[in-house]
C-alpha cells in the first residue's frame, strides 16, 4: 500500500512539474508582448507562486524518495547525497543573502550625506570595484518616477531559509531518533521533538515581532539587552530538550527564521507599499522605510552568530561542552559585538572598547571550554584493548556494513574496520570520544568512563598498533 501511495505521489509531482513549466513559458511570452504595469505586477506575483510550487514539489520528491527507500540499503546513500545537494544550495543562497546584508548596511553607514547632496537624496557614494567605477544614490523616500526595472532583494532570503529548513529534515528530522532526540536529556518521541523544534521558530518570531512593536525598540541599547536575554532563554531551552548538536543548529535556525520573517512580513511589504504609493502619486509614509531599515539592521547583527552556528557542528568542543548553551550565548554576544564594531567603523566612528571586549569574550570561551587535566595512566594500553572497545561501542555505525538500526552507511565515511584507520583518526577519536564525549551519538552503545580512559591512555602513549 505504501508503494502505491509513493508512486501516486511521484506521478502527481510529475504532472505538477509539467503544469508549472507550461505556466512559466506562457507568462514569459505574455510579458514580452504586454506593457501594462498591472499585468507585470500580476506576473511577478504569479512567478512567486510558481517558485513556491517548484520548491514544494522538490520537497515532495525528497519526502517520497525517502519513504520509498527507508529501511533499504540505499537509505544512507540517498541521505548523504541529499545532505550534499541541499547543503550546497543553503550555503550558496546564504552567501548571497548575508553578502547583500553586509553590503547594504555598509552603504547605509558609508553614505556621503552632506557634500553636494541633492535635496531629494539621503546620500550618495562613489565606489570602485573590479576595474570599474560606480556611483550610488539613496533617496530620502522615493524618486519622483519609479523606474520600470526595479530589482528586489528577497529571494536570497527566502531560498536560504527554505533550503535550511529542508536541511533540518535531511540531517535531523528524517533520523530524529538518532540525531535529534537524546533520552538522557529529555524523553521524547521523534514527532514530539520535531513539533517542538518547528513550533519554537514560530514562537520566537511572534515574541520578537511583538517586542519590535513596543516603545522599547526606540532605545537600541535596551532593546538589544532584552533581545539577548530572550536568545539566552532559547539557547537554554534547546539545550534541555535536544541533544547538544541539534540544540545549536536549532538556535541558528530560530535566528534565521526571525531574519526571514523580517524580510517577508516587514521589509518587503514596506517596500511594496512605498512603491505603490509612489506610482499612484500618493504621499509616502517615511515610517515604512524606517521600519524596514530597522529590521534590516537587526538582521545584520544576527548574521555572525548564525554563521558560527552553521560551522559549530564540526567543532564538538563547543556543543559537546557540559555548559554548551552558555558557550553558545557568549559566542553569539561576542560575534554580534564584532559586527557592531564593523558597523560603527563604517560610519567613520571608532569605539575603543567594543572590539577588545568582544575578542576577550571569545578568547575566554576558548579558555573555559578547555578539557580538564586527565588522570594518570597506570599501565601500558595495547591496541587489542582499544580495538575491543571500538568493536563493542563504535563499529555498529562506523563500518563498511553498519548494523545500526538508523545508519545504513558510515556517518561522514568514518570506518573502523581496518586497524590503521583507527590510528589515522586518533585525533578525532580523542576529541569526540574522550574530551567532549559526544560519541557514540547520545551514548547509544553505553560506553563507560573507564573505556574512554583506556582510549585516552592509548592515544597519549602514542597510538601504537602493538
Amino acid at each position: 500500500m505504501l508503494n502505491v501511495i509513493v508512486y501516486s505521489c511521484c506521478v502527481a509531482i510529475l504532472l505538477m512539474l509539467v503544469v508549472i513549466s507550461w505556466r512559466l513559458a506562457f507568462l514569459e511570452k505574455e510579458a514580452k508582448q504586454d506593457e501594462d504595469e498591472t499585468f507585470k505586477e500580476k506576473l511577478e506575483l504569479s512567478k512567486g507562486f510558481v517558485y513556491a510550487a517548484i520548491l514544494l514539489t522538490i520537497g515532495c520528491i525528497i519526502g517520497c524518495s525517502y519513504l520509498l527507500l527507508q529501511g533499504t540499503v540505499y537509505e544512507g546513500h540517498l541521505t548523504e547525497w541529499l545532505n550534499i545537494g541541499v547543503r550546497v544550495m543553503h550555503i550558496t543562497f546564504g552567501i548571497a543573502w548575508i553578502g547583500a546584508s553586509f553590503y547594504f548596511v555598509f552603504l547605509e553607514n558609508a553614505l556621503n550625506r552632506t557634500k553636494d547632496v541633492r535635496e531629494e537624496l539621503a546620500g550618495n557614494l562613489w565606489a570602485v570595484h573590479g576595474g570599474g567605477f560606480y556611483y550610488l544614490e539613496k533617496y530620502k523616500v522615493a524618486p519622483k518616477v519609479i523606474p520600470k526595472e526595479l530589482h528586489w532583494f528577497k529571494y536570497e532570503a527566502y531560498f536560504t531559509w527554505l533550503s535550511g529548513f529542508c536541511l533540518l529534515f535531511v540531517v535531523y528530522y528524517f533520523n530524529a531518533k538518532a540525531t535529534l532526540v537524546d533520552t538522557n536529556v529529555l524523553k521524547l518521541t521523534s514527532w514530539q521533538a520535531i513539533s517542538i523544534g518547528i513550533g519554537s521558530f514560530i514562537i520566537a518570531w511572534m515574541i520578537y515581532d511583538l517586542l519590535c512593536k513596543t516603545p522599547l525598540v526606540k532605545n537600541a541599547n535596551w532593546f538589544g539587552v532584552v533581545g539577548f536575554i530572550l536568545l539566552i532563554g532559547f539557547a537554554w531551552f534547546y539545550a534541555h530538550v535536544f541533544n547538544s548538536r541539534a540544540a545549536y543548529i536549532h538556535f541558528g535556525a530560530m535566528i534565521g527564521s526571525i531574519m526571514v520573517g523580517n524580510v517577508f512580513f516587514v521589509i518587503i511589504p514596506s517596500q511594496k507599499a512605498m512603491v505603490k504609493a509612489a506610482k499612484e502619486g500618493r504621499p509616502l509614509n517615511p515610517q515604512l522605510g524606517k521600519n524596514a531599515l530597522q529590521r534590516s539592521l537587526h538582521n545584520n547583527y544576527f548574521t555572525l552568530p548564525v554563521l558560527f552556528v552553521m560551522v559549530s557542528n564540526h567543532f564538538p568542543s563547543t556543543f559537546g561542552n557540559d555548559h554548551s548553551w552558555t558557550l553558545l550565548a557568549a559566542i553569539s554576544l561576542g560575534a554580534a559585538g564584532v559586527k557592531h564594531w564593523l558597523n560603527v567603523r563604517e560610519r567613520g566612528q571608532y569605539n575603543m572598547w567594543v572590539l577588545p571586549a568582544s575578542v576577550l569574550l571569545l578568547l575566554g570561551v576558548a579558555y573555559v571550554s578547555a578539557p580538564a587535566k586527565p588522570g594518570e595512566c597506570s599501565k601500558q594500553i595495547s591496541f587489542a584493548e582499544v580495538n575491543a572497545i571500538i568493536n563493542t561501542r563504535c563499529i555498529q555505525c562506523h563500518s563498511s556494513k553498519p548494523t545500526d538500526d538508523v545508519y545504513t552507511a558510515a556517518p561522514n565515511g568514518v570506518m573502523y574496520d581496518v586497524p590503521q584507520n583507527i590510528v589515522n583518526l586518533k585525533d578525532k577519536i580523542m576529541q569526540r570520544v574522550v574530551v567532549t564525549k559526544t560519541m557514540p551519538q547520545n551514548n547509544k552503545t553505553s560506553m563507560t568512563p573507564q573505556e574512554r580512559d583506556v582510549i585516552r591512555c592509548w592515544i597519549e602513549q602514542g597510538a601504537s598498533l602493538k
